[in-house]
């Protein structure tokens, strides 16, 4: 009976350390695991939720990144497209001033022209008349010359 009393001593004293065990130890440590399980599974869904929020950043970005590429190729056209126009107005601008310059230059040749034919009409008149004097060997009134002078430039 030794061994019985033992052994149900032994049982006694186990069913008492297990019950004491489930009221008083296992309460707080199975919180513990599940608060612990709480935090790992908020935790994970972080970082899935961070990791959403991290691709959705990146798509974006990339739209945005596509987006300014193409106001900037935009913008280079504009300006490309702009600085063609200035250049054209430019060598419009040029081309006007150039024929101004020519039509002032033709104008001013013209008149030019003009001055030295009557500068030689007059020379022309005047040697006429000096050689009609020596050809008839008399000197023709100066008012008389004068007359004369303008009818011949006149006629050529």
């Amino acid at each position: 009976m030794d061994i019985n009393a033992t052994l149900l001593g032994l049982l006694i004293a186990f069913v008492v350390f297990v019950l004491f065990c489930m009221k008083y130890v296992w309460p707080p440590l199975i919180n513990a695991i599940e608060e612990r399980q709480q935090k790992i599974a908020s935790g994970l869904e972080a970082s899935e939720l961070a990791e959403k929020d991290l691709e959705q950043a990146r798509s974006q970005a990339d739209e945005e990144l596509k987006a300014a590429k193409i106001k900037a190729a935009e913008l280079i056209d504009q300006a490309k497209k702009r600085a063609t126009q200035l250049v054209e107005e430019e060598t419009q601008r040029g081309h006007a001033e150039r024929e101004k310059i020519i039509a002032s230059g033709h104008t001013e040749v013209e008149t030019e022209r003009n001055r030295v034919r009557e500068e030689l009409r007059k020379q022309l008149a005047i040697l006429a008349i000096a050689g009609a004097e020596k050809i008839l060997e008399r000197e023709i009134d100066a008012q008389k010359q004068s007359d004369i002078v303008e009818k011949l430039v006149a006629e050529l």
